[in-house]
């Protein structure tokens, strides 16, 4: 009917009911019309009766509530996708002409638009549709392969996609690896790869592995890992520059082995945000230069970071704690004890309090704490944005810790007397938090096995703004309940672990030679110290090093001086090298946030500088630094990534293809094409009961009933 190859009416009650008020309608419209002053005409008898009986009817239907279901099937053809690889790699020379068969791949594609039903999208630094006509001047200049956004692009897709084919060298440079993403889809992925496989003598500074915080005046270890293939017995120079200046250089001999590391000792004079380089020296016959040299950034603190103990009572934690914290010469640490209500350990010293950087309660506070003491903790943290640490341990009282408030990092919704034994879990999306960050191998193996702490028996969860870095198993069942919770949020950082005697993670591991625990409390401090103070506007690039013609990515964050989000701010974005000047502005995507972009083709280093206002007032400013093309990553790797467009191709049921071996592929997509129709049933659902026109229907009834009655004079 109408196209449509299902129609039902469903009501609220059953179709009984409807059927016994139409008889009682019925009746009772024949009983009002069985004597009428002055007498009717037969005829017209029957038509009044006709009206009152569909008007009450209407009514009726209104209160069941009758809702029209109406069902068709669309056949939806099929469509192959074909994805281009449009960023400067394809350019590289290794010798297989990558810019000419890749033409020569896109010129017999379109031959086959039509029979093979073809859609097409180029891709790099981001994704876009590309028309047929115009995919022969693609110009391969992007500056950047994000493959994560080609199986993003079909997550909302309503289209019946029947195939994917990407057409790269499969080297991905932004965004994360879609391996999982492209298995999600259910699609079968065709890739044609494009590029050499054959390992090039070639130099390759292939990683740095450094500390993102740093202390002025205080010496790291920058560790640079060299990889080389035809070049053993060789020398080559490494040098460490710091903001473009020189500041160490090694020499070293090319190992037979092929991979060797390099150790810089790296002293900051002063604080700041540092941009450091390391540069290998060419030799003749690599197979390229780019991947000679990496760019990093570093945050230089200035001074060690003080740090103040509070415990309700000496406890094992405290003692364990401390220990782990003055291993590191950068801390200083002072401590707070209570020993009874009127006695604690030395002198009782609130300038420790209002001196400190970083706060750890360790079993505090306690209902013998004395008044001012918590009060002075309270303001340190609420009012001066101090970052704490807090833990659970003994003599802790869960009613003076709820003083807190919103200030701390979980909520406890009851509390029972004693403790459980509970053991973490930690998340595995959690394990590369730098909170846990240590030497070890299989840090989320040691971590779960743990020996259990005690937990007071109450309901803790985490607040919206905080993050539960690990879960609680009882009896080797995880549960949902935290354990260790970390907080930033309006320039406030925090960290609990909701137990104690947490200590006994140091006894564990201790015999093993693993510093799991002295890492998990360092690393906290560091986490904790390196919260900024909270700006009423913060503007972030989405990295630090773009290739050019890369799209440099801004985020910002307004608030006002509430600490509100503010969603109606302007803000402008200057940004300088040495050589020129340029601006973008940035858009409110809701609640206080904003994104903007731009796209500079010049190489060096840059400079920005953010400015908000609202209604022609000034909010607040931010700046900050990146750079642009100083490292080429779409020519560092000019081997073509065989085994990920392989195993892609694989795992989702399609084939790889080596670029002279493609024309198999063109008969395989036709025949998909062919075979992969699908029908897709369409069902629109109209709620009859709460349509207006109903109700229109019923007043005119009554209207033309009312009409007739009043035309022959009827009471």
């Amino acid at each position: 009917m109408f196209g449509y190859e299902d129609v039902q009416i469903s009501l609220a009650f059953s179709g009984v009911y409807l059927f016994i008020a139409l008889i009682l309608i019925a009746i009772y419209s024949v009983y009002v019309y069985r004597y009428t002053i002055p007498q009717i005409q037969p005829f017209k008898k029957i038509l009044l009766v006709t009206i009152r009986v569909l008007a009450l009817l209407v009514l009726c239907l209104i209160l069941f509530e009758p809702i029209l279901n109406l069902s068709k099937k669309l056949t939806l053809e099929p469509a192959n996708l074909v994805f281009i690889d449009n960023s400067r790699s394809i350019q590289i020379d290794d010798g297989t002409n990558r810019l000419s068969t890749v033409r020569k791949i896109i010129s017999d594609f379109s031959d086959r638009t039509s029979e093979s039903n073809l859609t097409y999208f180029e891709f790099g630094n981001s994704v876009k549709p590309i028309g047929v006509d115009s995919i022969d001047k693609i110009d391969f200049a992007d500056g950047a392969t994000n493959l994560q956004d080609v199986f993003s692009e079909l997550q909302n897709s309503e289209e019946n996609v029947a195939s994917i084919t990407i057409i790269s060298d499969g080297v991905i440079t932004s965004g994360s690896n879609p391996y999982y993403d492209a298995i999600n889809t259910g699609i079968p992925v065709f890739s044609v790869g494009i590029g050499d496989t054959t390992q090039r003598t070639d130099v390759e500074l292939k990683k740095v592995l450094h500390n993102d915080i740093i202390y002025a005046e205080t010496p790291t270890s920058i560790l640079a890992t060299v990889s080389n293939k035809g070049f053993a017995g060789e020398l080559i120079t490494a040098t460490l520059y710091e903001d473009n200046k020189f500041t160490s250089q090694q020499t070293v001999n090319l190992s037979s082995s092929g991979i060797q590391n390099i150790n810089f000792d790296y002293k900051p004079q002063s604080s700041g945000e540092k941009k450091l380089s390391i540069q290998l020296s060419s030799l003749k016959g690599e197979f390229t230069t780019a991947n000679n040299k990496q760019v990093f950034y570093v945050n230089v603190l200035s001074n060690k970071i003080k740090v103040l103990l509070l415990a309700s009572s000496p406890n094992a934690d405290l003692t364990f704690i401390k220990n782990s914290l003055m291993r590191d010469e950068n801390i200083q640490v002072n401590s707070i004890v209570q020993i009874s209500r009127d006695k604690f350990q030395g002198n009782l010293n609130y300038n420790l309090v209002d001196s400190a950087d970083v706060l750890f309660l360790i079993g505090f506070p306690a209902d013998a704490t004395p008044e001012e003491l918590l009060n002075r903790v309270i303001t340190k943290i609420r009012e001066k944005k101090t970052p704490f640490f807090v833990t659970l341990s003994s003599g802790i009282s869960l009613n003076r810790i709820s003083r807190f408030g919103n200030d701390l990092p979980f909520t406890i919704a009851q509390s029972f007397s004693g403790f459980k034994e509970v053991q973490p879990y930690i998340l595995p999306e959690q394990i590369s938090n730098p909170i846990f960050k240590q030497v070890e191998k299989n840090p989320l193996e040691n971590w779960n096995n743990l020996p259990p702490v005690l937990q007071p028996n109450a309901i803790f969860s985490s607040r919206v703004e905080s993050k539960a870095l690990a879960q609680i198993k009882l009896n080797n069942n995880v549960t949902n309940s935290p354990l260790i919770i970390s907080s930033s949020f309006s320039g406030r950082r925090s960290i609990g672990v909701l137990a104690k005697d947490i200590w006994k993670w140091k006894l564990q591991v201790a015999p093993k030679g693993l510093d799991l625990f002295d890492s998990f409390i360092v690393n906290s401090l560091r986490w904790l110290r390196a919260g900024e103070d909270q700006k009423l506007v913060n503007v972030k690039t989405s990295k630090k090093n773009y290739s050019q013609g890369e799209r440099i990515e801004f985020t910002a964050e307004v608030f006002d001086e509430s600490l509100d989000p503010v969603s109606d701010a302007g803000i402008k974005i200057k940004i300088s090298s040495l050589a020129n000047n340029y601006e973008t502005d940035m858009q409110n995507v809701g609640s206080g946030l904003y994104e903007g972009s731009i796209i500079i083709n010049e190489p060096g280093d840059f400079n920005f500088s953010a400015e908000a206002t609202v209604d022609n007032r000034i909010l607040g400013k931010d700046n900050g630094s990146f750079n642009i093309g100083e490292i080429d990553i779409e020519m560092v790797n000019p081997v073509m990534n065989y085994s990920f467009l392989n195993l892609i191709a694989n795992e989702t049921s399609g084939e790889f293809y080596f670029a002279d071996d493609y024309q198999p592929l063109l008969a395989k997509l036709k025949e998909l094409k062919i075979n992969s129709s699908k029908e897709k049933v369409i069902t629109s659902e109209f709620a009859l009961w709460s349509d207006t026109w109903l109700l229109i229907i019923a007043v005119l009834l009554f209207s033309l009933e009312w009409f007739i009655r009043k035309r022959n004079g009827m009471l």
